[in-house]
């Protein structure tokens, strides 16, 4: 049967197939319908866990323990997951072990835009890449079947666009695979420096044999439609590269994009004319190609930076002008924007207001930085906005005054530790941690506060003023506020500022998106009352704008959360 599926979905799919037990992740935009979709599978246990470094560790302890695992993630979290990732290249795995990368090319919903290869090749593992929706759920299979032929962790290396388009996929059984008997073997299990030296020698061999099995795999493939064009390339640019060329071009799809086969490439370049390797980000293929001693055309034309398209192809490699037409009016820019009745709103409304230095972290109020709010100085990565506040303050001292600001499940993610440092360390910092709830920017997945597992299982509910406390906080500075509530919330946010300790405002209101959280009926404006002053739009709110110098609000958007009446001196709204 043939069903049309995201690239996710199918990578789920093909992990039920492949008979996997075991699946532990954290969500992270575009990986996270990975394992949404596997916890529909009853035949695999699911969950989320609280990083990407503990996922990880989990998924190898299932494969360690004989039964086939995935560990999914996006590009940045497999910086997380770096540390274990590095080690289990020397030790191997018991059952089969695949890592599910997606990277994002074009920052569509990530800080950065870096090239998951690299940590394919630094830590000396095999990479495959599927091209479409059917190569995911076949490479999933594969990349198992390869993992326990080697006796290593294989990494599963999507993008943005292979992750969230469909295409048609052919589905079959799942084959269930016993789980393989544990055997004690220290030597291989504990890296202490004396076992690790002996390991580094498996690892080469491996990655020897994995060298030679790139030369023959099925997963790399060369199409042959007699031109003197041959054009090397891998994952998603393999369509663009089609749909530019046709059959004007040969080419050498490669599937498999960690070790790189050397023949295979040389003799496909040692017959064409002119080779052209077409890879989005780093020049990775493109190295290895002039490492080998061919030249080819590559990042010397085409860019490094953003995503590729067929029109960019043409442009780039055939003088093809794109065949669309320009727009001749501006179109007003559309930035992101908090949702309606957004619990982060009134925080950074508040936090504007009292002219304070924001340190802010990733999740959806990662938006508190765009106009008009204009609240957040900076943002780095998951934790960071606790961790770097309390270097900030050591150095600079408290004549300014600062906040950090993070989202429940990035608090539990990482900013646990940072907490603990600050306490520590005798830090001084006021930390905001905004509780909506739920884990909002990749789409509502449970997280250890929710009380509810992936499965739907029910789970202890852990406390953030528990947590905080037990990390060192003084309970007298664990201040709980609901962030709707401004006069209240610039009170406690006044008082915590001026505190000589490290304290914890907790922000507790669900995010408006949940489906169990009750809507209150639009804001309506008194037009007799308001007299266009325009205090309202300070805000941010989608639902409001000036019409005739008055206040409008969409009611079709408008949930009632009545931050935009607080804001009214006039009564109007």
């Amino acid at each position: 049967m043939k069903k049309l599926l995201l690239g996710n979905e199918s990578v789920a799919r093909g992990l039920y197939e492949a008979g996997v037990k075991f699946v532990s992740s954290y969500p992270g935009t575009p990986s996270t319908e990975i394992t949404e979709n596997t916890s529909l599978y009853p035949e695999i246990y699911s969950e989320w866990a609280p990083n990407e470094k503990v996922a990880f560790e989990a998924a190898l302890g299932a494969a360690i323990g004989g039964g086939r695992a995935f560990c999914g993630m996006k590009h940045v979290g497999l910086n997380v997951a770096a540390d274990p990732l590095f080690v289990t290249a020397y030790t191997g795995i018991g059952g089969g072990f695949v890592i599910g990368v997606a990277d994002d090319p074009g920052m569509h919903s990530s800080q950065n835009e870096q090239d998951s290869r690299h940590y394919a090749i630094s830590a000396k593992l095999p990479m495959v890449e599927p091209a479409n929706s059917a190569e995911c759920k076949d490479f999933a299979k594969i990349a198992y079947e390869i993992s326990e032929q080697f006796d290593t962790p294989v990494i599963l290396r999507l993008t943005t666009r292979v992750s969230h388009s469909r295409s048609p996929v052919e589905l079959s059984e799942r084959v269930e695979h016993d789980i393989k008997p544990y055997e004690k073997d220290p030597a291989k299990h504990v890296m202490m420096p004396a076992n690790a030296k002996k390991r580094h020698y498996v690892v080469e061999e491996h990655l020897a044999a994995l060298a030679e099995f790139a030369e023959t795999t099925e997963l790399n493939k060369t199409e042959i439609n007699g031109s003197n064009i041959g054009i090397i390339t891998a994952g998603n640019c393999y369509n663009y590269a089609k749909e530019a060329f046709g059959k004007d071009a040969d080419f050498l799809k490669l599937g498999m994009v960690n070790p790189l086969p050397k023949k295979l490439i040389a003799d496909f370049a040692a017959s064409h004319e002119t080779v052209i390797v077409i890879e989005e980000l780093d020049p990775v293929i493109e190295n290895h190609c002039r490492s080998l001693g061919i030249n080819v055309i590559g990042k010397d034309v085409l860019p490094l930076c953003g995503e590729y398209s067929e029109e960019l192809l043409r442009e780039k490699l055939l003088g093809i002008e794109p065949d669309y037409c320009e727009i001749g009016a501006q179109i007003p820019g559309r930035p992101p924007v908090l949702c309606p009745g957004c619990p982060h709103r009134g925080v950074f409304y508040t936090l504007k207001k009292l002219g304070l230095r924001v340190s802010g972290d990733i999740g959806c109020y990662t938006l508190g930085a765009v106009a008009p709010l204009n609240a957040i100085d900076s943002v780095y990565c998951m934790g960071a906005s606790i961790s770097s506040l309390h270097g900030t303050v050591k150095v600079r001292g408290e004549e300014d005054k600062y906040v950090s600001v993070i989202g429940d499940s990035t608090f539990m993610h990482s900013g646990l530790t940072g907490l603990v440092n600050v306490v520590y360390n005798g830090g001084n910092t006021t930390n905001i941690i905004l509780d909506n709830s739920i884990t909002g920017m990749t789409g509502h997945q449970d997280n250890p506060l929710t009380g509810k597992t992936l499965m739907g299982n029910p789970a202890p509910n852990l406390c953030l003023e528990d947590i905080c406390a037990s990390l060192g906080v003084s309970r007298d500075h664990i201040r709980a506020v609901d962030p709707n509530d401004l006069s209240a919330l610039e009170a406690v946010i006044k008082e915590e500022t001026a505190a000589n300790c490290v304290s914890v405002i907790i922000c507790r209101r669900p995010c408006a998106l949940l489906k169990s959280v009750k809507k209150n009926p639009p804001i309506k404006v008194n037009e007799d009352k308001c007299i266009g002053c325009k205090s309202c739009m300070k805000i941010g709110c989608p639902c409001i704008s000036i019409v005739g110098k008055k206040a409008k609000i969409d009611e079709s958007m408008c949930v009632g959360c009545g931050l935009c009446s607080q804001m009214c001196k006039f009564g109007a709204l």
